[in-house]
């Protein structure tokens, strides 16, 4: 039986190597939160809260989350008795919502609990694979030509495919510019729900460049736009957004809003649903593929791992770390090596934390205890 006896949550800013622009923001630095899980016996956990500073993605903020995380989160946690990670996740389900903050604390459970059982993360999760496909996603750039230089440069470093995103304005002539100039290479787009759900045109323009998929073209709750869109073109929709609980996952199979899922273990609360997740689309033949939230070092571990299971044909959002960061926050980088990122044997999470450098990045820091 675990029993928690400290909780520490730390704001940790690290600065991004290449500025990067989704469809409702810009991004040059991240900050996220770093949890810690102390047990009785002196063990610790890490996890990692990913969420974005503002509430374009989603809902949560850093501020959202920090103050969650501190006033309702830790409590239960610290209250909590268990054995297995998802009984800490079935204590925390009291907090509706709140994934990204959840989702920190259900990493830092697992890593805890793996540790303690000698296992790597990843087999505890019911991972196979001893290394994993990685994808690269690049940001809208300020012309094609820089955006054609940033493909480029990451097909040279082996990445095994290359998303692109995508806006209004910004859509198919980047897109087909890349498609003529890498034509073997496996791309898709991401819209990140920009367009309105009364937009066809500009998706069955791209239904034409050969794409992997389009990830979410429309608003998070719209399935029902999504399905008769997917109705309509041959390339696959991609879900993100719309699936942050594992019934919103039911109905976008009944409805056929979708046929590839994007699983992020932050958007979806932690490891403990992504694992039910992935289990629930393999059970209904829809591939999957582990997105990413530009995780500092914790937080792709948890992802690495995540990607071992045998659902994930597709390949992952597990860059190395030097694709967003000149240094992490681990004393090792996760490295990508020919389009693939080794999935760690030793256990626990299988990277560990730069005490040091985090001290040097640390903007806040709060300890709860019973």
């Amino acid at each position: 039986m675990i029993r928690i006896e400290k909780v520490e949550l730390r704001r940790v800013r690290l600065p991004l190597v290449h500025r990067f622009q989704t469809s409702s923001h810009a991004k040059r630095e991240l900050e996220h939160i770093l949890v810690t899980l102390t047990g009785s016996d002196g063990a610790v956990g890490w996890g990692e809260i990913a969420s974005p500073s503002g509430p374009f993605y989603s809902a949560e903020t850093v501020d959202s989350c920090w103050a969650v995380a501190r006033t309702f989160l830790a409590p239960l946690v610290l209250a909590a008795r268990w054995e297995h990670p998802s009984e800490l996740a079935a204590a925390m389900a009291k907090v509706r919502g709140n994934h990204f903050a959840r989702a920190g604390f259900d990493m830092a459970g697992w890593a805890l609990w793996s540790r303690a059982m000698g296992v790597p993360l990843s087999k505890g999760l019911g991972g196979e694979r001893a290394k994993v496909e990685a994808g690269v996603s690049l940001g809208i750039e300020p012309t094609i030509d820089d955006l054609l230089a940033q493909v480029e440069a990451r097909v040279a470093e082996g990445y095994r495919r290359v998303k692109l995103k995508i806006a209004p304005g910004w859509d198919v002539e980047p897109v087909r510019a890349v498609r003529a100039a890498f034509p073997s290479v496996p791309v898709h787009v991401d819209a990140n729900g920009a367009y309105p759900d009364s937009e066809v045109t500009v998706f069955a323009e791209l239904d034409d460049l050969g794409l992997l998929m389009i990830e979410q073209p429309y608003a998070p709750r719209a399935l029902v736009a999504h399905a008769s869109l997917q109705e309509r073109i041959a390339t696959p929709i991609c879900l993100d957004e719309s699936v942050e609980e594992v019934d919103d996952l039911v109905t976008a199979l009944r409805l056929g809003a979708g046929r590839i899922l994007n699983i992020k273990v932050s958007r979806m609360g932690g490891l403990t649903p992504a694992v039910r997740a992935h289990d629930l689309a393999v059970a209904h033949d829809m591939p999957v593929w582990c997105g990413g939230m530009h995780e500092f070092g914790i937080g792709r571990a948890a992802n690495v791992a995540l990607s071992s299971l045998p659902g994930f044909t597709l390949p992952s959002d597990v860059s190395g770390s030097d694709k967003y960061y000149a240094r992490d926050v681990t004393t090792d980088p996760v490295v990508c090596d020919g389009g693939f990122v080794e999935v760690p044997s030793a256990p626990g999470l299988g990277w560990e934390a730069d005490l040091d450098f985090l001290e040097s990045r640390t903007t806040g820091r709060e300890t709860v205890s019973p």
